[in-house]
């Protein structure tokens, strides 16, 4: 399916200054999580846009565009918000993106962590 969302709607909620090729990346990666996710789960056209916009660019602030959480001038200490294995809690965009999906689907499959169990032949 096409990308819902150009790079000119994605700027209106993302201050960047990367190029429309470098966003597209995040649009496309994001329509694919929506599509896969939500394409069949009865939400409206016009809200799985907006959710992929939401995923689009809490996908880039988790990782070109970190969100600023404090900055000092004395030697220049600059503090990001979000914490590595959250999530969409990770970013404010991706809190949005809970609150858009109403199904809870992409916060359960994005929240979701892989068990491994591995199996000890012999201790001799």
């Amino acid at each position: 399916m096409a990308n819902r969302v150009i790079a000119d709607e994605l700027k209106e909620i993302i201050d960047t200054t990367r190029a429309d090729g470098v966003l597209d990346t995040f649009i496309t990666a994001a329509n694919q999580m929506v599509t896969e996710h939500l394409g069949s789960s009865g939400l409206s056209d016009d809200q799985l846009k907006e959710i992929e916009r939401w995923l689009a660019a809490h996908l880039l602030a988790s990782t070109l565009e970190l969100q600023v959480k404090s900055e000092g001038a004395k030697d220049a200490n600059i503090s990001y918000q979000g914490q590595t294995g959250k999530g969409l809690d990770f970013t404010s965009y991706g809190q949005m993106v809970k609150m858009l999906d109403t199904t809870g689907t992409l916060a359960q499959v994005v929240g979701m962590k892989k068990a491994s169990i591995y199996a000890v032949a012999s201790f001799e």
